[in-house]
């Protein structure tokens, strides 16, 4: 049992996907996470992807919510309040992803939690930042794809901008999120003193394009970052991008134009030397697509892994869950959900001496520990009774 966070009570206000993917990590590694949400329950239990649930349980709630203790309160009310600070009290780390501003209004923002718990880890992610200029606009995904460059540098120069397929800035910013914490932690380990992390998903868009956002910002500035042809991003050189063959398409990363073009009988006239790889790339890219596209995708494979060049069959959604490696990095995990019929979700992707975390809880009811974790801070059966009956809590749905 990976259980590298026993001991540490992460308080988690979190909705949507940055946060709670975020905290969800943490939880993996045996975090205690308590999840607060509204006794209505929180967004991820409303909508999720393909309008698809499991006994009414969404997608989205699927995702990110797996081993923590679901508690519902009414954070209007101020004995539902008076609940939240006794439990940061208890707690390491208060992690929430509310727009800015919103847990001050309630007496649980930043401020408030040191007063109760000098040594607190106060985690906020945000849409774009604690403050500034776009404080108050919606922070959402697809939003921050077309803000930060990432909608154009996956688009291309003749169809225009294009969404990357995934939350992918959601994810990375949980990621980010977590490794945030984290460090907090450690630094808390070490000196005693708590801290304030603040993630952004504008923030993580960026950090996403550390690569290309560098070769741009240093030397001859480009005139346009839309990559165009078959290349698969604007300051990549030949033959670096996606090729249909014809019955699919083909992936090739590294490779020499000069063993390339020799493999696959190029004309000299259309063969680029490794030299012209970047400025000649679009040249390149139109030669090699064209003679792809009058092969199958498996004497394309076959051709590529007999001469060394790095390349990749260009696999659907089906083909991952059956490939080899994947399959054997149990990359999926299917377990009994909190309703009782099956459910699949995404392994944590790391392992810990050979180990990957286990789904001790799948996502939980809404409110299912809320009896328990009332008992944990001291409220006794008469007091847990009348939270009930005034609905500061919720019943367990």
């Amino acid at each position: 049992m990976v259980d590298l966070l026993k001991g540490v009570r992460v308080l988690s206000f979190n909705h949507f996907l940055m946060g709670p993917l975020g905290v969800q990590f943490l939880a993996d590694l045996g975090a205690d996470v308590i999840a607060v949400e509204p006794p209505e329950g929180a967004f991820q239990r409303k909508w999720g992807g393909a309008d698809k649930q499991v006994d009414g349980q969404t997608m989205l709630l699927l995702v990110g919510n797996r081993n923590k203790r679901s508690l519902t309160l009414d954070l209007k009310r101020p004995e539902a309040v008076a609940i939240a600070k006794k439990l940061i009290m208890t707690s390491d780390v208060i992690a929430e992803n509310f727009r800015p501003g919103v847990l001050d209004k309630l007496g649980l923002g930043f401020e408030a939690a040191r007063a109760i718990k000098p040594d607190i880890i106060y985690a906020a992610a945000s849409g774009y930042g604690a403050h500034g200029p776009y404080l108050n606009r919606p922070g959402q995904d697809l939003l921050v794809q077309a803000l930060s460059g990432l909608a154009a540098i996956t688009g291309s120069r003749e169809h225009g901008p294009r969404a990357v397929g995934v939350s992918a800035v959601d994810h990375h910013g949980a990621a980010l999120f977590a490794a945030g914490i984290l460090a907090a932690l450690v630094g808390k380990a070490r000196t005693g003193k708590g801290c304030r992390v603040d993630v952004s998903l504008l923030s993580a868009a960026i950090d996403l394009q550390s690569e290309s956002f560098t070769c741009y910002l240093n030397g001859d500035t480009p005139d346009d970052v839309r990559p165009q042809g078959p290349i698969a991003g604007w300051y990549y050189g030949a033959p670096y991008g996606i090729y249909p063959t014809s019955d699919g398409h083909v992936a090739i990363s590294l490779g020499s134009l000069d063993v390339l073009g020799g493999a696959l009988g190029l004309p000299p006239a259309q063969r680029i030397p490794d030299s012209a790889a970047y400025p000649r790339r679009n040249e390149a890219a139109a030669a090699i697509a064209a003679n792809l596209a009058t092969r199958t995708t498996a004497e394309c494979l076959r051709i590529l892994s007999a001469h060394g060049v790095w390349h990749a069959p260009i696999n659907d959604y089906a083909d991952v869950v059956a490939d080899p490696q994947v399959r054997h990095n149990r990359s999926f995990q299917t377990v009994e959900g909190a309703t009782g019929s099956p459910i699949t979700v995404v392994s944590h992707p790391i392992r810990y001496d050979g180990e990957v975390p286990a789904v001790r809880l799948p996502p939980q009811k809404l409110g299912a520990q809320t009896e328990d974790i009332l008992r944990e801070i001291g409220y006794d059966a008469a007091q847990r009774r009348s939270l009930y009956a005034s609905g500061v809590v919720g019943a367990l749905a």
